[in-house]
């Protein structure tokens, strides 16, 4: 009587990269676009451009600190963007940007970046005790 199991190939067959034979089709994006960018690495980049901008205006800048943090961490009445911490005894000023509250009021980047310049402007301008206008001419006017 013939047995029920068939016998072994007497080798494996190649295994390929796809069922089709294909291979590798090509990158998935250019070599330019980042492909593991999130969108905290991107608002934090925001800031950063931001600061920069700032920066060159005011020298007195790289003494703060500035941070992104995802939500206020008390709960308040309204949603702060962000907040201006002057400085204490061994710390630096902070400026911090918070970037759930400025997201939810933007719908595009183009938008967001505005914002979060103007979040960052206002909270520069709070911590030197200037009008927005003064630390950005171009406030308000984008």
């Amino acid at each position: 009587m013939d047995s029920p199991v068939p016998p072994h190939p007497p080798e494996p067959r190649p295994r390929r990269r796809d069922r089709h034979g294909r291979g590798m089709r090509g990158p998935v994006a250019p070599p330019q676009v980042p492909l593991s960018v999130s969108r905290g690495e991107s608002f934090r980049d925001l800031v950063q451009d931001s600061v920069e901008r700032l920066e060159r205006r005011w020298p007195q800048l790289t003494d703060v600190d500035f941070l992104v943090l995802d939500v206020p961490g008390s709960i308040e009445e309204t949603v702060p963007l962000g907040r201006a911490l002057p400085a204490a005894k061994g710390q630096p000023a902070q400026i911090v940007v918070y970037r759930r509250p400025v997201e939810i009021r933007t719908k595009s980047r183009d938008e967001r970046a505005l914002l979060v310049h103007e979040v960052v402007v206002e909270q520069v301008a709070e911590l030197l005790g200037l009008s927005p206008e003064s630390v950005d001419p171009r406030y308000g006017q984008d």
